[in-house]
């Protein structure tokens, strides 16, 4: 090899790191942009399979520090474990939204829920719901009381509610309210109707 072609081929070599550099950087200005232009969007779910129904969706209010129930006309699939998480992704629409009552962290979402026989249901939480999430204790008992009163009055048969982080136990939501242990529905029941007396 002459030493021109040397040349000739490191330039050349040169000039396609330098490019790929450029594009490089480029792209990720683009997808920065897109990003920050788009803002957070929660996962788009494939649409339910039945028809509209109305449902209650127990709303916290953190000015009054109380829980109100609000009618919803939601489209509601067939199978129970589906319909449970649409409720609360429909009570999660009320949370996330500009003008919200009690206002989550970005990014909030339901992961999962299981209805487990004989009466259990888990809820799984994803980690942006919990680490963006308000500490006080009034706050995360809005929170838990919400999505229990609103699943259990919805979906009959459940006598126990269980709160997953990412599908993991987690000591707390966000400081105070104890997700170590499973919540009695006749039990978070006492607790609103106490909130309603104050």
């Amino acid at each position: 090899m002459s030493p021109r072609q040397l040349i000739i081929g490191v330039a050349v070599t040169a000039i396609a790191a330098l490019t790929m550099v450029i594009f490089t950087r480029h792209e990720q200005k683009r997808v920065v942009q897109t990003e920050a232009a788009s803002g957070y969007s929660r996962p788009v779910a494939p649409p339910p399979s039945g028809s509209t129904e109305q449902v209650t969706l127990y709303v916290a209010y953190d000015d009054p520090g109380i829980l109100l129930p609000q009618n919803s006309v939601i489209p509601l699939s067939s199978g129970r474990q589906q319909r449970a998480e649409e409720l609360l992704r429909a009570l999660m629409d009320v949370y996330v939204a500009k003008s919200s009552p009690h206002p989550m962290g970005p990014g909030a979402d339901i992961r999962n829920v299981y209805l487990v026989d004989p009466g259990l249901a888990v809820i799984d939480l994803n980690a942006a719901f919990a680490n963006g999430h308000r500490s006080g204790i009034l706050v995360e008992e809005l929170t838990v009381t919400s999505l229990v009163e609103t699943l259990t009055t919805n979906i009959p048969g459940i006598t126990r509610v269980k709160i997953l982080v990412d599908g993991k136990e987690q000591e707390t939501l966000a400081g105070h309210a104890d997700l170590s242990r499973f919540y009695e529905v006749s039990s978070v029941g006492d607790v609103l109707s106490q909130m309603r007396s104050q």
